[in-house]
This record gives structure tokens, C-alpha cells and sequence, in this order.
């Protein structure tokens, strides 16, 4: 039709926080298409206290087509990328005119919303039956998730085992040894400068084994170490070329991979020297929306948002009522930062930031 002017699109490819923020924030304005291969968008710092708590995950596990009223959704992996579509697992391309990356790490395999429930229960009932418990790994996960059963199941015997000379390597000092402090006040043994053998380990063992030699007994345990960043399906992509050493992209201040315009990278998967976390990625998607609505409507002359690294801060919860909290110039911890995040983990903002009650 003469005057018509076709939507641009803009694919997405990962439905964690940085992809479903961006898809929500201009799927008004663009043809959006979201690949992912869940069905559901999961708010991931509250899947520990759905452990404890399954009723929890009710609100922060939500279907993409809850919050994408008008964009689409693809269920599948994407495998490769040319310069002109993404191509699925199944071999389908789809074009693009406009291309967002936002795989950072995926942290779960599982489809469906129903099947992703059904896990946080089996995983409560794994906690109630066991008497003791092992939780390897001493980053933000495994802290939290200690700080979660320990205040809910003070009864449950905690031994976490880290690999570091200190508990979350990532933030300061004193934010770590607090977080300490307040795990041992709670009785949970910490093992530092240890590791396990994660890939010789069963279901079915009680006795562990560290790397010092120290026999840990546990009914069950939790691995809460790190997952790799979703990269690997890039590798033989055109754009091989902009992912670093450590499988991130490389990034200019407009999230451009490697200068190219119209190929985008935001959250994890980037190489921005900056804390990774849910807040930074939710700025990412704010900022790189301001800009897609310039381009996909054409502004002449446009000047782009640039982003500026965020400051060091950190938000690391302790059951429901406290949390430390690292920023630039002060730490601090106990029931105070406790009250804005460990009661409901940010849950209903990142809710209403999605246009869900």
C-alpha cells in the first residue's frame, strides 16, 4: 500500500532480566520477537527463597506472554547468527533489522512455567527430608541460599564449602566478612579454601570429600557455583570476532557489538567492567530502549544515550529480614537494608516494571 511503512524488528535473543525488560519497554514501537528457550521469564534472585518457600516462585516465575502483549515469542535455542536473521535449533531464520544478545548465563534447562514450579517443590521436599545439608560454593547463590534455609530450617545442619580464601570474592572486604559473621551466628559451618570434586559427586552420596581432605556428611546439597557465559552458540557466528577471552561481547557505550549498527549486547554477556547483576541489566534494557526508539523511528541526527558503568553496589540477602549492602563509599548490614530487600527481593518492583501487578 502506497504511504506504508513496514515496522522495523527487533529480535531478542534471551528472556532473562536485560531481554524481557527490553522486549516489554518497546514492543509498542517495533515488531519485537523474543527467542528463548523457556517459556517463562524467572526473576533469578528470588529462586532461592522459592526453594524454602515454593509458594514464592508463584510471582517472580511469569509467562513471556503475560508481560509481551504484542511482541512474539519463540520457544527454542538460538544456534547461529548471520548479518541478516538468527537461526534456531530447529533451522528456522528469523530476520532481523535490529539484533539484541542478552544470553548472559542460563541458569535453568527447564520449558515449561508448570515444570519449573514443580522443581522449587521437589527441591523444598529435598530440604525437609534431609537433616543435613552441603552447599557448594560461596558466591551470591550460595550464600543466600544458606541465609534462606538457615532461617527457615534452623533445625537443618549447614556446611558450605567454598573454593576462596573469602565468601563473595566479587565485593569488599568487610562486606564478605559480615556476611561471614552472620552465617557462623546462625550456625552454619563454613569451609574456606576448599573445593569438591563437583563431577564425581552422586545423589546418592552422604560422605564428601573436600580438597583439604575434610569429610563433610550431608543428607543432600546444592551446587551454587558458576555458570558459564551463554556465549558458546556465537563461537562460529560472524561474530566471533567481538567476543573476548572470556566469552563476553565486546561492546561500544551504546551497547553496539563491535561498532556494528544494528547488532546490540546487553546484561551478562557483555564485556562492561562492572559488578554483573539483575539491577545493572535492567539498566542496560532502559538505556539501549531509549535508543531502538530513536533508530527504529528514524530520528535524523539522533544522538544516542551513552552508558556509563555502574558504581560498585551489591545487594546480598540473609534470610528475610537481613542483607549487606556494598556501595562505593559504605557497607552495610543487619535488619535496616534488610527492610528494602530480603522481605520481597525487589519482587513487586520488578513486577510493576513489567506492567504486572
Amino acid at each position: 500500500m502506497e504511504g506504508f511503512e513496514r515496522r522495523k524488528t527487533v529480535v531478542i535473543v534471551g528472556g532473562g532480566i536485560a531481554g524481557a525488560q527490553l522486549a516489554n519497554s518497546i514492543e509498542q514501537i517495533a515488531d519485537v520477537i523474543l527467542i528463548d528457550p523457556k517459556e517463562y521469564f524467572e526473576i533469578p534472585w528470588a529462586n532461592l527463597r522459592s526453594r524454602v518457600e515454593p509458594a514464592f516462585a508463584e510471582r517472580s516465575v511469569i509467562n513471556h506472554k503475560e508481560y509481551l502483549k504484542y511482541g512474539k515469542v519463540i520457544v527454542s535455542n538460538a544456534v547461529d547468527v548471520t548479518d541478516q536473521a538468527v537461526v534456531t535449533a530447529e533451522g528456522r531464520r528469523v530476520p532481523y533489522d535490529y539484533l539484541v544478545i542478552a544470553t548472559g548465563h542460563p541458569y535453568t534447562t527447564i520449558r515449561g512455567r508448570r515444570d519449573r514450579l514443580d522443581k522449587f517443590q521437589e527441591d523444598n521436599q529435598k530440604i525437609i527430608c534431609s537433616s543435613s545439608i552441603m552447599i557448594v560454593g560461596g558466591g551470591a547463590t550460595g550464600v543466600e541460599l544458606a541465609g534462606e534455609i538457615a532461617v527457615d530450617f534452623p533445625d537443618k545442619k549447614l556446611t558450605l564449602v567454598h573454593r576462596g580464601p573469602r565468601l563473595l570474592p566479587f565485593i569488599g572486604h568487610k562486606a564478605s566478612s559480615k556476611a561471614l559473621e552472620w552465617l557462623k551466628s546462625k550456625n552454619v559451618k563454613v569451609l574456606l579454601e576448599q573445593s569438591i570434586d563437583v563431577e564425581s559427586i552422586s545423589e546418592f552420596d552422604r560422605e564428601f570429600q573436600t580438597s583439604a581432605g575434610e569429610i563433610v556428611r550431608a543428607d543432600s546439597y546444592f551446587l551454587c557455583v558458576g555458570k558459564p557465559i551463554g556465549s558458546a552458540w556465537l563461537r562460529d557466528s560472524i561474530l566471533k570476532e567481538y567476543l573476548d577471552r572470556s566469552g563476553r561481547l565486546m561492546v561500544d557505550e551504546n551497547f553496539r557489538v563491535g561498532g556494528l549498527s544494528n547488532i546490540f549486547a546487553i546484561g551478562d554477556i557483555t564485556d562492561i567492567p562492572e559488578l554483573k547483576q539483575g539491577l545493572t541489566a535492567q539498566r542496560h534494557a532502559m538505556i539501549l530502549a531509549k535508543n531502538l526508539k530513536m533508530l527504529v523511528k528514524g530520528v535524523m541526527g539522533c544522538k544516542l544515550v551513552r552508558y556509563k558503568p555502574s558504581q560498585p553496589q551489591a545487594w546480598i540477602s540473609l534470610g528475610r529480614r537481613d542483607a549487606v549492602v556494598q556501595f562505593s563509599f559504605l557497607t552495610v548490614s543487619g535488619f535496616v537494608p534488610g527492610m528494602f530487600r530480603s522481605r520481597d527481593l525487589f519482587i513487586g518492583r520488578m513486577r510493576k516494571s513489567l506492567g504486572l501487578e
